[in-house]
């Protein structure tokens, strides 16, 4: 039977229930055969490629006995993901492709998926050579489309899925997938992407510059008390990737330890916060303080408050990042701003 992919793009956070011939990754707000996501409160400390390398049954067992009345012709599956599909969705999209090929999870598979919960945990080790690991090459080969959303959406799939392939080969010969610049050497649009790695370095150093510097005594994440850790604050960001250079510079965090939490603000719509799981502590409270003022504001300007900021309260996350309303948040960034330094009783350096 030869099968044709599909792609759907939703909003972050959508509810799903399963349905014949659909697979639904890295959304749905659930964990069943036919829906993998990881972003609800019942979820396995897993990433969705991880969860799928766990389970495969829940990809295998969806699809069984799925499209035999189409035997010698064409079937379609469809896939749906995220909107701006990042690397955990990427990857979980090329596994939906092999074990669906393959019928199991293989030595391949099980690397990507494993490299794939390092990444969307935020984990990247900071020894690594940030220029030649997949996450920042997958990101400077999405960074500056300047493409219609529905047809970015196409292009990172069809980007990440070159990578995908490319990364299980070279795993499939006993390649470290995790940092290797050789890997990447010789074939034009990686090392393309690679210098457009390096040039980011100094658009960080820009950001870092233009950004307010902080200090918070943050929660710990596994205890109780409290850690003072550096942040950084930028608006409108150039650096694609400003929170891993951020939180491996020792240069510019006056703690000596790299900036702990980053929080960017695009077009004063979107508002991302997140801090290093490395140092232990996580911002749980935050986004119900930024609930309560997101409610009393709309409140008195009499804009509905159908969307929440989202607080990380899923295990694989545990309050380590925070994102706006889907529909952009009513508060400026000067509120935002006074609300982070209220709770983590911060001071501007």
């Amino acid at each position: 039977m030869y099968v044709s992919y599909e792609y759907e793009f939703v909003n972050y956070g959508e509810v799903f229930s399963p349905q014949p011939g659909v697979i639904v990754l890295d959304v749905g707000m659930k964990t069943v055969p036919g829906v993998i996501d990881h972003h609800h409160p019942e979820a396995e400390p897993e990433c969705t490629a991880s969860l799928l390398a766990r389970y495969p049954g829940l990809v295998l067992d969806h699809l069984r006995g799925w499209g035999k009345s189409s035997a010698g012709e064409a079937t379609r599956l469809r896939i749906i993901t995220h909107r701006l599909p990042d690397f955990d969705a990427v990857a979980s999209i090329f596994l939906v492709h092999k074990l669906h090929e393959l019928g199991r999870m293989d030595g391949p598979m099980e690397k990507i998926a494993s490299y794939a919960k390092m990444v969307d945990s935020a984990s990247l080790p900071r020894d690594i050579d940030l220029t030649a690991t997949p996450y920042s090459i997958l990101r400077a080969l999405f960074s500056g489309a300047k493409k219609e959303e529905g047809e970015a959406n196409l292009e990172r799939v069809s980007e990440g899925l070159k990578l995908m392939r490319f990364l299980y080969t070279k795993a499939g010969e006993g390649y470290e997938i995790i940092s290797n610049r050789r890997l990447f050497a010789g074939i034009d649009r990686y090392e393309r992407a690679m210098r457009k790695i390096e040039d980011d370095y100094f658009h960080y150093l820009d950001d870092v510059h233009k950004g307010l510097k902080v200090q918070l005594e943050l929660p710990l994440a596994t205890h109780s008390g409290k850690k003072k850790v550096d942040g950084l604050i930028v608006r409108n960001p150039s650096s694609f990737l400003l929170k891993e250079w951020a939180r491996r510079d020792i240069e510019h965090a006056a703690l000596g330890s790299g900036f702990a939490l980053s929080m960017t603000n695009f077009g004063d719509k979107r508002f991302i916060l997140g801090v290093d799981p490395a140092q232990g502590i996580y911002l749980k409270g935050l986004g119900s303080l930024l609930n309560q003022k997101e409610e009393a504001k709309r409140l008195s300007s009499g804009r509905p408050f159908a969307f929440r900021w989202y607080e990380g309260n899923c295990p694989f996350f545990n309050y380590r990042i925070i994102d706006s309303p889907q529909d952009g948040t009513s508060l400026t960034h000067e509120e935002v701003v006074k609300a982070l330094l209220e709770f983590g009783q911060g001071l501007k350096l």
